[in-house]
């Protein structure tokens, strides 16, 4: 505690008045003296002291209380700072500092770290909130532990000058290797089973990198790239929903890492239309609910047939005033069957129409990845039913010959209400049904019933594509709203989602995600099975990883903070590919220390921006006004401090300016009276 004088004036009139009553003083004292007044001297004196009255002077007395200055140390925990000892050489440069710090009174450590997790090194983002509470005044100075990567640098950079002296300390030399690979241009959707592009570009100090490129799991194709030049590669999209394009370039010698030698873009892959092919077995109200549905997407290119007649029906109309056309199927199931994503029969019954051969092509289709719907009417059941075709080699139900024509309510099975195509269906929204293909199940997955538990919806993966089987014709009636209608769009838009394998409504997937530092594996089936799943790390090493926790639909494991990279996972058919890492970081696109962004702080605030290799480089801190020395830096002592109690005394009592003024009118006027 040290007291402390002060002088301040407190005026007894206000501030205008006391102003006044002091320009009346001088012009009053300026006409005396013209006229030639002889106590001028006196009446000067006189009114000096009236008006010093008026402002009342005061002696104030304070005790005081030093304050420590503060001075803001900050550490740069971001993940390029995890590369080549940085860390630990950040550590023992603090833990000197914190050494120099406790040898001096007058400071007093405030220390920042940023987040490790952050994308971004944010150091002055950090320090101006951290300091926002700290008067100006105690600020003694700025320390930055860092590799001198900073993305938080304002335009203005004397907006940080009143935090000087700002001194950097860079970790990490000057002759550091680090070649890395960026997507600097890529779209965010392509159509499927075309061509589209992106730009990468490398940053590397030998002329030329041979660089790989894989787009999903999909064998990496090698093209030569020249550094610092942007390069356009073609990518073709070969699947709906996401896509991953994976670029890499080799690890060279000697490099700091090879984190950011790879770079992945996810594209979604979209259809450009979806050609669906509906053939209706004979004119009915379900044939136009499936039309309407279908041609309301402008999404879909929709062939419709609707078959009148029968070719061996005799009609003595003259064909040439005929409005109905030839059934082209040659140019539908021979010439043209693979161009359609989709085939639907509704209602259809063997008349002929199609030979046995075009129905074997649609079932090679289907073999082949094709998608197949068949809504059964009531000819499903008899001998001209479909199953009695090539096309049972591919449908999940067979007919037992048995039509039921009684009311009754579909129902979701057990596993119906897990499956993707029907799990969000609200079994209380479905209306009454009155025609029932009775059918046993052959194989797939029944996810719909009757009331008695008959298979009623069936869904069936064959070879590469899909089968969709429904035993009734009386769907449509959802559609009208008969007895509360029923989610009519939303189960034939599941279904040909499905069908068209988007990967939404996928019932078994393998999934690779991120959360922090942690890696998340999810693997859910409708059937899961236990078996370990093979996991590839980045170094090319596969092991067998047992899952942790078991969940609704399948099993789950997080591994935590493995090595960055990318990772390939596997389990029966499945697979799945993932980087491990930041998303498009900035904090690894350049990972080699600089001084660079820093140094132009030392004008601004005073400071200084040096390289600190090792520990034993630290240079010492002193409080001083000049910035910095060979090895020492400095910082100010802001002297700031309290007041904890304070005396006021008046200079001027009433008192005594009175008995003073007194004084000098009896002297002016013995003055002025010889």
């Amino acid at each position: 505690m040290t007291s402390a004088f002060r002088f301040e004036f407190a005026p007894v009139l206000p501030l205008t008045i006391c102003i006044g009553i002091g320009v009346a003083c001088v012009l009053i004292w300026l006409f005396y003296a013209v006229r030639g007044g002889r106590a001028w001297l006196t009446r000067a004196v006189a009114l000096t002291l009236l008006s010093a009255a008026i402002a009342n002077p005061l002696l104030i007395q304070e005790n005081r209380e030093p304050l420590q200055s503060t001075l803001a140390v900050v550490v740069d925990r971001s993940a390029s700072m995890q590369i080549d000892e940085r860390t630990s050489l950040a550590d023992d440069i603090l833990a000197r500092l914190e050494a120099d710090i406790a040898e001096q009174d007058a400071l007093s450590l405030r220390l920042i770290e940023t987040r490790s997790e952050a994308s971004e090194t944010e150091l002055l983002t950090s320090l101006t909130s951290t300091l926002s509470g700290t008067p100006r005044d105690q600020i003694a100075g700025v320390v930055m532990i860092t590799d001198g990567q900073v993305h938080d640098l304002p335009r203005d950079l004397t907006s940080l000058e009143e935090f000087g002296p700002i001194h950097n300390l860079i970790t990490g030399s000057e002759d550091e290797i680090d070649n890395r690979i960026e997507i600097t241009a890529a779209p965010s959707y392509g159509i499927v089973g075309e061509e589209t592009s992106l730009t990468i570009e490398v940053d590397a100090d030998i002329p030329v990198l041979a660089a790989r490129i894989q787009v999903n799991d999909a064998p990496a194709t090698t093209f030569p790239v020249r550094p610092n030049e942007p390069l356009t590669v073609p990518v073709e999209i070969d699947r709906r929903g996401q896509n991953t394009v994976i670029v890499s370039i080799p690890v060279g010698e000697n490099e700091l890492t090879d984190i950011n030698n790879i770079a992945t873009k996810d594209i979604i892959g979209i259809r450009d239309t979806l050609r669906v092919l509906l053939i209706t077995g004979m004119p009915h109200q379900g044939g136009r609910a499936w039309r309407d549905l279908l041609k309301s997407d402008p999404m879909v290119d929709l062939v419709h047939f609707t078959i009148l007649r029968p070719p061996h029906k005799f009609d003595a109309t003259p064909t040439e005033e005929m409005s109905l056309i030839p059934f082209p199927t040659e140019q539908l199931f021979d010439e043209k069957l693979e161009d359609f994503d989709l085939i639907i029969f509704d209602r259809y019954q063997r008349r002929n129409v199609l030979q046995l051969r075009y129905l074997d092509n649609i079932a090679r289709y289907v073999d082949n990845g094709g998608a197949l719907i068949v809504a059964a009417g009531e000819a499903f059941a008899g001998p001209f039913s479909l199953y009695r075709t090539p096309l049972a080699s591919v449908l999940p139900l067979s007919p037992t010959g048995t039509v039921e024509t009684t009311a009754f309510t579909p129902q979701l099975t057990d596993l119906g209400r897990k499956h993707s195509v029907t799990s969000s269906l609200n079994e209380d929204e479905f209306g009454e049904w009155y025609r029932y293909i009775e059918a046993r199940k052959v194989t797939g997955d029944v996810v719909m019933s009757n009331e008695a538990g008959a298979p009623l919806l069936a869904l069936d993966r064959v070879g590469d594509g899909r089968v969709a089987e429904l035993m009734s014709d009386h769907l449509w009636l959802w559609a009208r709203g008969h007895d509360g209608g029923g989610p009519f769009a939303e189960l034939i838009r599941r279904i040909v989602h499905w069908a068209m394998k988007e990967p939404e409504l996928e019932e078994e997937a393998l999934t690779l995600s991120s959360n922090g530092d942690a890696l998340i594996i999810e693997y859910t089936a409708l059937a899961p099975t236990n078996d370990p799943l093979r996991l590839t790390a980045p170094t090319g090493l596969t092991q067998e990883i047992t899952w942790q926790e078991e969940t609704e639909t399948g099993f789950r494991t997080v591994l935590e903070a493995p090595p960055f990279g990318l990772y390939r996972a596997e389990i029966d058919d499945l697979k799945a590919l993932h980087l491990f890492g930041p998303a498009e970081p900035r904090e690894f696109e350049d990972l080699k220390s600089t001084t660079d962004l820093l140094s132009p702080l030392d004008k601004i605030t005073q400071g200084h921006t040096r390289r600190v290799s090792a520990a034993e480089d630290t240079p010492e801190l002193r409080i001083s006004s000049t910035p910095s020395g060979d090895n020492w830096i400095g910082v100010r002592d802001r002297k700031a401090y309290v007041v904890r109690d304070s005396e006021t005394r008046p200079i001027l009592p009433p008192w005594l300016v009175a008995g003073i003024l007194f004084g000098l009118l009896l002297l002016a006027w013995r003055r002025e009276g010889r």
